[in-house]
């Protein structure tokens, strides 16, 4: 799929009613794996990217850091891509900008949150937001700059935890009225609190199912239940690979060896199948495999 139908598919999936899940991948190999266990499409956290480089996720990465990983992302998979844009990287219209860049690299949707730099971890106290005029500013600079009309522009909040539900339904309507498509209202407490924020807006909402957070760890009927559009799962695979990697260095240093972890590893068959070594191979066979005519030799 081209960049243009896995936008489109992601509007219609937005439509749709149903609930359309995103894992979050931490390199393009999970975001392949993610696509072939049958997701709606593949999330980019913002938090993972900064964990990668050993950074907190306190705004320190940027604008061509995300890009670059969301090109890679985006080139390895067919579903849409939807990357977490942190505050915009500047004013209007450095986030113009910013929307400008991820579009070019082939991502479906990105989202802007109104905090001040520097920014916290969306589940983290001590949360400063930027004033709401502001915020509506960045995202009718973000609605402007998409050359694709499909491109999602989604608003999020972290109004909840700093100023309450009343006030932070208030600003995500301001968001929409500024052209958002999606609300992301951080940090809620309860399903009773995604519903009134649906019922509210108007425009589909997005829950983050985080570990660690404010948030219960829902189920997909629930949420769906609830009237949520979209669910992310942003940095639970990164959870599970570095759990399990320090898993194996604790056993390889206390044992000595790694062979009792080999039961637990991904084949090296696997691997080469997620990486379509075979298609490798064929594409190979195409270019070099030819006879010469007569007339040349």
């Amino acid at each position: 799929m081209t960049a243009a139908e896995r936008r489109l598919a992601l509007r219609e999936g937005l439509s749709s009613g149903r609930l359309l899940r995103f894992p979050g991948a931490f390199t393009p190999l999970s975001a392949r794996l993610i696509e072939e266990k049958g997701f709606d499409g593949v999330y980019i956290s913002g938090a993972v990217l900064a964990a990668e480089r050993g950074l907190p996720d306190i705004g320190l990465t940027t604008l061509t850091e995300i890009t670059d990983r969301g090109r890679e992302i985006s080139a390895v998979t067919g579903l849409p891509t939807f990357i977490d844009a942190d505050t915009g990287f500047g004013e209007p219209l450095n986030v113009a900008r910013t929307v400008e860049s991820l579009e070019a690299a082939g991502l479906a949707a990105c989202h802007l949150e109104d905090q001040l730099n520097p920014k916290r971890c969306g589940h983290l106290d001590g949360k400063t937001l930027v004033d709401r005029t502001d915020m509506v500013r960045k995202i009718g600079a973000a609605v402007g700059a998409r050359t694709d009309p499909n491109f999602v522009v989604c608003a999020r909040t972290d109004a909840r935890a700093v100023e309450g539900l009343d006030a932070a339904i208030d600003r995500a309507k301001a968001y929409v009225d500024a052209g958002a498509d999606l609300i992301f209202p951080e940090a809620l407490t309860g399903l009773g609190e995604f519903e009134t924020f649906r019922e509210a807006v108007g425009v589909p909402v997005l829950a983050n199912m985080t570990e660690f957070g404010k948030s219960e760890l829902f189920t997909a009927r629930q949420l769906a239940d609830a009237g949520v559009s979209v669910v992310i799962y942003p940095v639970t695979l990164l959870r599970i690979a570095m759990g399990a990697i320090e898993r194996a260095l604790d056993t390889i240093e206390s044992v000595g060896t790694q062979a009792q972890l080999v039961p637990d590893m991904q084949t090296r068959a696997r691997l080469y199948e997620l990486l379509k070594y075979a298609d490798y191979n064929r594409f190979d066979e195409s270019v070099f495999n030819f006879t010469v005519p007569e007339e040349h030799r």
